[in-house]
């Protein structure tokens, strides 16, 4: 799977590169952010800017690596399109991750 990756300070802003994060590729989405969480310092941003599309696997996916972000820093999602974003609204997800509008907003929210 293609991640793009940057580091900034404390700071890694992830941006997949697929249109449906789902069932067919988890799996892969979370081996590759899973190997970043271990190195990351301290913030985790996942830049949604190019997937179009989410299921209920690739939601899955994302509570999993909420878990193991666990003590890490924090995990903010960012860029969702309205489909994705009313998708986290419906199952309430959208309370238990912190979702910004864009990438300077979430960089700004960061410790």
């Amino acid at each position: 799977m293609n991640i793009d990756a940057e580091h900034q300070s404390n700071v890694t802003i992830l941006t997949p590169a697929v249109r449906r994060l789902d069932a067919s590729v988890a799996g892969a989405f979370k081996t590759a952010i899973s190997e970043q969480i271990g190195d990351t310092p301290r913030g985790l941003i996942i830049d949604f800017s190019k997937v179009d599309f989410i299921d209920s696997s690739g939601l899955g996916t994302l509570v999993s690596l909420l878990k193991m972000m666990n003590g890490k820093g924090e995990m903010t999602l960012c860029a969702l399109n309205p489909g994705i974003r009313n998708m986290f609204t419906l199952t309430r997800m959208d309370r238990i991750f912190r979702i910004c509008s864009d990438r300077a907003t979430a960089l700004a929210q960061q410790p």
